[in-house]
C-alpha cells in the first residue's frame, strides 16, 4: 500500500471470534502528502476459507460501499462500466493459503482515505487446535499499527498462543496474550521505530504470517449451543482408543513427476512409514503407463514389512504416461477384496490417498467416466482423498471425485516444502478414532440441518453440525451421537436449554449479531457448493438457487456472488468487481487485472512446435514465450554450460513445401545434439533414430524400442514412439518428445520437442536460447489493454531494463499428452524474443550440431 506521497498513518486488524466463528475487520487510513493527486492502494490477503462480507472506502468524509449481487448481474453492471471506460481492474487473486483483495483509488493532494474490509470464517480444528491466520504486509512504516483479537468460547479456553513468521526477538515481547475462563485476548502494537527493519531504516520488517492458535476445554465429548432459533453442535470426544487403519497410497509416477516432485513424494512416504502403527495395514499402487502393485493385498505394518516397504519406496522410478483410471480402480478393488475376504481387522478404518500431478493420458481419459467408475467401485464404503501436485491438472474433477466418496481434495504446492505438505496431510488422517459417526436431533423440531453423518472422526479434529429450530415451544435440545469405535459401538448424548445458552453469554462485546445463524449460513453455503460440484441438471440448479439465496441474504461473496465497488475517478464513478476465486480455477499464473488466463500451469523451460520457446518463471508463477523464425537447416544453440561440459543444439527442419511456395515457411526442431565433454559423450536424436557415441563406442536405437540404458553419469530411457529421457547423473534431466504425423501428410513432417527438468542443477555460467533462463528472471506487467485479438490482451512489459509490448496467449506443452498437448498461459514476446533474450537471436546460430 505504498505509493510516492501516500502515507498510511493507521492500520488496524480487529478480530472477534465467538464459538470458532471469526469476524475480522481490516482498516487502513492513508493521506496524500504530495502536492498532486496520487493513487492509493489497498492490498489485503485473507484466508481462502473466508467469505468477504463488506467493503467501504471513505474519501474526505464520503463513503463508497461495496454491493453484493448475483455474479451474472454484477458482471453485467461491470461490463456496462467497461463499455463506458469506467472500470478498475478485477480485484481478485489467490496464493497458497490466501486470496488477495486489491483496490486502488485516486485521491487529491492533502485528501484522506479510509479502507475497511470485513470477512468471516469458521475456524477449523486441526492437530488439536484452532488457527486464526492473518497476513501482515503494510509495505511501509505505519504510525499506528495494531492487531487486536478477542476470543469468546463458552466451553472455556484451555490454551492460547500467538506467533509471527516476521517476529524477531525484539518484537516478541510486543505480543500480549492472555486467557481466563471463556475469554482470550491477543494484541500486537509495535511503535513506528519498532517496525523498522534496522535502526533508522525507512523500511518495515512487518511482512509475513501472524498466527493465533487456541483450544477449548472438553469436559464432555461435545458442546451444544443455541442462540436466537439456531443451534451449533461441536463434537470432539477425547480419551477414545485409536482404530487401526487400512491405507492404500495410489501414486502417479508418470514422466511429469520426474525430478524433485518424485523425490519429495518418496521423502514424504518414507517419513509416513516411520509413523505407521504396527496394527495398521497398507499397500502401494503406482500408475504410469502401466499399473504396478507393491503387494497383491494389504499387509500388516510389521517392522519387517515396513523395512521392505522402505526399500520399495526408495526404488520407485518414472514410468511413462498417466493411467489415473487404472491406478484408482486397482487400489479400490484391492481394498474391496480385502474387506470381502475378511483379511482386515473388523473394527478398523479404511481410506485411500491418491497423488497425481497431471491429467489422465493413458487408459480411460474421460474424467466423467473415471468419476463414475470410482464412485461405483467404492460405493460409499470408505473415503478417498485426492492430492493434486501443482497446477497442471483437472483439480475440479479431483474435488468432485473426492466429494463423491466422503473425502476431500487438497492441492500440494510445488515448492521446497512439498514433502512436508504431503506428510502434513497424512498426519491429519493418521489417527482415526471413530467411523460411521451419526449426529441425531429431534426430528420434528429441527430443520435445515448441515451434514450430520461423517465417515471418519480423526484425532485432533472436530465435527460441526448446525441447524434451525422450528419448534418455538421447545425448551431444550438433546443431541444423540452414534458411532463405531475400536472396541464397541458408542453412543454420546448432549443437552442444551433453548434459552440458557444465550443468557450465558454475559459479555456482549464478544458477540457480533446472530453469530450462530451466520455460522449456520456459512457452513450450509459451503456444503451446498460442494454438493453442487457433483450434481447435474435440475439438482444442480436447485442447489445453486439455495446457495445463491443464502449468499445474498447473509451478504457473503461466494463463487455465486460478486461485490461491485463504485469509486470516484476523474469526476466520474468507476466500477471494480470482487469475486471469490475457486481453487479448481487457480493456476500458477497470477491473476492480472483485465485479462483471464487458462487454468493450467507449466513446469518446464522448453522448445517445441514451430519452434515455440516457453520460459518458466517460478518467481512470478508465470511463463514467457517467443518464437524464432529462421530457415530450415539452421542450427541454434539451446544450452551451453562450460562448467559441466554440457551443450545442446537443435537443427531446424521445414515443411514439405517446395522452394517455390510463396509465404513464410514453418520450421521445427528436426535434429538435436547433446554433448557432454566431461563424459566424452555425444547423443544425436532425430525423428528416425537415437545415436549414442561414448568415446569410440557407438550405439543406435529406434523409436520403436522400449529401453532403459544406464552408463556412469548417464541414463537414457526410451518410451516407445513417445519420448526419450536423458539424465546426466546428478545433473540436469532433458526430455525429448517425438511428434509423428501421417506419412502422406501434404505439408508437415516429423519433428521433436525439447524440455528441461532440474535445470537448476546446471551451473551459473549456463547460457543459450534456453540456458540463459535457468537463472532467476523478473519482469513487470503494466497497462493491460485490448489487443488485436479480443481473447489475447496486450500489455507493456518491463524486463532486463527494456520496455516491450507483449501479448497474453498460450503455447502447448506436450510432456503429458504428446498428441494434443496442454495449454500453457504465457506472455508472448514478439520479434524473435528481442528485448528478452540477451543480444540478437542470430547470436545463437552455430555452424554444426556438435
Amino acid at each position: 500500500m505504498n505509493s510516492d506521497g501516500i502515507d498510511i498513518y493507521s492500520m488496524k486488524v480487529d478480530c472477534k471470534v465467538t464459538s470458532r466463528f471469526s469476524h475480522n475487520v481490516i482498516m487502513s487510513r492513508a493521506v496524500n502528502r504530495a502536492n498532486v493527486s496520487k493513487e492509493a492502494f489497498f492490498d489485503v490477503e485473507l484466508p481462502k476459507t473466508a467469505f468477504i462480507t463488506n467493503f467501504t472506502m471513505t474519501i474526505d468524509g464520503v463513503t463508497y460501499s461495496g454491493t453484493i449481487k448475483e455474479k451474472e448481474a454484477a458482471q453485467q453492471q461491470y461490463q456496462q462500466a467497461v463499455a463506458k471506460g469506467q472500470t478498475a481492474g478485477l480485484v481478485k487473486a489467490s496464493g497458497r493459503k490466501t486470496e488477495k483483495f486489491s483496490v486502488s483509488v485516486n485521491i487529491a493532494a492533502a485528501s484522506k482515505v479510509t479502507f475497511e474490509l470485513t470477512y468471516e470464517e469458521l475456524l477449523k480444528r486441526r492437530f488439536g487446535k484452532y488457527e486464526l491466520f492473518l497476513k501482515v504486509n503494510p509495505k511501509q512504516l505505519v504510525n499506528h499499527f495494531e492487531i487486536d483479537a478477542n476470543i469468546f468460547e463458552p466451553q472455556g479456553i484451555s490454551y492460547l498462543e500467538a506467533e509471527g513468521s516476521f517476529i524477531t526477538n525484539d518484537l516478541l515481547p510486543l505480543i500480549h496474550k492472555s486467557f481466563s475462563g471463556k475469554k482470550g485476548h491477543v494484541s500486537f502494537k509495535p511503535t513506528i521505530d519498532q517496525q523498522r527493519s534496522c535502526q533508522n531504516c525507512p523500511t518495515t520488517q512487518l511482512n509475513g504470517d501472524f498466527l493465533i492458535t487456541y483450544d477449548v476445554n472438553r469436559e464432555s465429548p461435545g458442546d451444544l449451543q443455541i442462540v436466537n432459533g439456531y443451534f451449533v453442535h461441536f463434537f470432539a470426544p477425547k480419551n477414545i482408543s485409536r482404530l487401526s487403519k487400512n491405507i492404500i497410497f495410489i501414486i502417479d509416477v508418470s514422466i511429469s513427476m520426474s525430478g524433485r516432485k518424485l523425490q519429495q513424494t518418496k521423502d514424504a512416504l518414507l517419513k509416513i512409514l516411520e509413523d505407521i502403527k504396527e496394527d495398521d495395514y497398507l499397500n502401494f499402487v503406482l500408475f504410469g503407463d502401466e499399473v504396478h502393485k507393491w503387494k497383491d493385498t494389504l499387509i500388516k505394518a510389521t517392522p519387517e514389512n515396513l523395512d521392505e516397504a522402505r526399500r520399495y519406496v526408495q526404488n520407485i522410478g518414472i514410468a511413462g504416461w498417466t493411467n489415473l483410471h487404472g491406478g484408482l480402480l486397482t487400489g479400490i478393488e484391492m481394498l474391496n477384496e480385502a474387506h470381502k475376504n475378511g483379511s482386515l481387522p473388523e473394527r478398523s478404518a479404511s481410506l485411500i490417498i491418491m497423488l497425481t500431478d497431471g491429467r489422465p493420458t493413458k487408459g480411460e481419459r474421460n474424467t466423467q467416466i473415471i468419476i463414475s467408475d470410482v464412485k461405483n467401485a467404492i460405493q460409499g464404503k470408505y473415503p478417498l482423498y485426492n492430492l493434486g501436485f501443482g497446477y497442471d491438472l483437472d483439480y475440479a474433477s479431483l474435488e468432485r471425485m473426492a466429494a463423491d466418496n466422503n473425502g476431500l481434495a487438497r492441492r500440494i504446492y510445488e515448492d521446497s516444502d512439498s514433502a512436508l505438505q504431503l506428510q502434513g496431510f497424512y498426519d491429519e488422517v493418521a489417527n482415526p478414532l471413530l467411523t460411521e459417526v451419526e449426529l441425531k436431533y429431534p426430528e420434528n423440531a429441527i430443520s435445515d440441518l448441515t451434514q450430520n453423518h461423517f465417515k471418519h472422526y480423526y484425532d485432533g479434529s472436530e465435527l460441526v453440525v448446525a441447524g434451525r429450530i422450528t419448534d418455538n415451544d421447545l425448551n431444550s435440545i438433546i443431541a444423540e451421537v452414534k458411532a463405531h469405535g475400536a472396541e464397541d459401538n458408542m453412543t454420546f448424548t448432549e443437552q442444551a436449554d433453548v434459552e440458557g445458552t444465550a443468557k450465558g453469554f454475559e459479555d456482549q462485546q464478544y458477540i457480533f449479531g446472530d453469530y450462530i445463524e451466520r455460522l449456520w449460513a456459512y457452513l450450509t453455503i459451503q456444503q451446498l457448493l460442494e454438493k453442487r460440484n457433483a450434481a447435474k441438471g435440475d439438482e444442480k440448479a436447485n442447489l445453486t438457487a439455495q446457495a445463491l439465496e443464502l449468499s445474498l441474504k447473509y451478504k457473503f461473496v461466494t463463487p455465486l456472488t460478486s461485490m461491485i465497488v463504485t469509486k470516484p475517478e476523474d469526476n466520474e464513478d468507476k466500477a471494480a468487481l470482487a469475486d471469490k476465486p475457486l481453487e479448481a480455477e487457480a493456476s500458477a499464473s497470477p491473476v492480472v487485472p483485465s485479462y483471464s488466463s487458462p487454468a493450467t500451469s507449466h513446469m518446464y523451460t522448453s522448445v517445441d512446435g514451430d519452434p515455440h520457446f516457453i520460459i518458466d518463471v517460478p518467481l512470478k508463477e508465470d511463463a514467457l514465450c517467443f518464437n524464432i523464425n529462421e530457415d530450415p537447416g539452421v542450427v541454434l544453440n539451446l544450452i551451453r554450460d562450460p562448467s559441466t561440459g554440457i551443450t545442446v543444439n537443435g537443427q531446424l527442419v521445414g515443411d514439405k513445401q517446395s522452394s517455390n511456395d510463396a509465404g513464410p515457411h514453418n520450421t521445427y526442431i528436426g535434429r538435436l545434439g547433446i554433448l557432454n565433454t566431461q563424459l566424452n559423450m555425444k547423443l544425436e536424436i532425430t525423428p528416425e533414430k537415437i545415436t549414442l557415441q561414448n568415446g569410440t563406442k557407438q550405439m543406435s536405437f529406434t523409436w520403436l524400442d522400449e529401453v532403459t540404458l544406464r552408463h556412469p553419469g548417464l541414463t537414457l530411457k526410451i518410451i516407445r514412439k513417445k519420448s526419450l529421457e536423458v539424465s546426466m547423473g546428478d545433473g540436469a534431466t532433458f526430455v525429448v518428445v517425438l511428434h509423428q504425423v501421417w506419412r502422406k501428410h501434404a505439408t508437415h513432417g516429423d519433428f521433436l520437442g525439447f524440455y528441461t527438468i532440474d535445470s537448476h542443477k546446471l551451473s551459473e555460467y549456463t547460457h543459450g536460447l534456453l540456458g540463459q533462463f535457468f537463472h532467476p528472471i523478473d519482469f513487470s506487467i503494466l497497462e493491460v489493454h485490448p489487443g488485436s485479438d479480443p481473447k489475447k490482451p496486450d500489455a507493456t512489459m518491463i524486463v532486463k531494463n527494456n520496455q516491450l509490448t507483449v501479448t497474453r496467449g498460450w503455447q502447448k506443452d506436450y510432456t503429458e499428452d504428446s498428441k494434443h498437448g496442454t495449454n500453457v498461459p504465457c506472455w508472448f514476446i514478439h520479434n524473435n524474443g528481442e528485448g528478452l533474450i540477451d543480444g540478437a537471436y542470430t547470436d545463437y546460430v552455430v555452424s554444426s550440431l556438435f
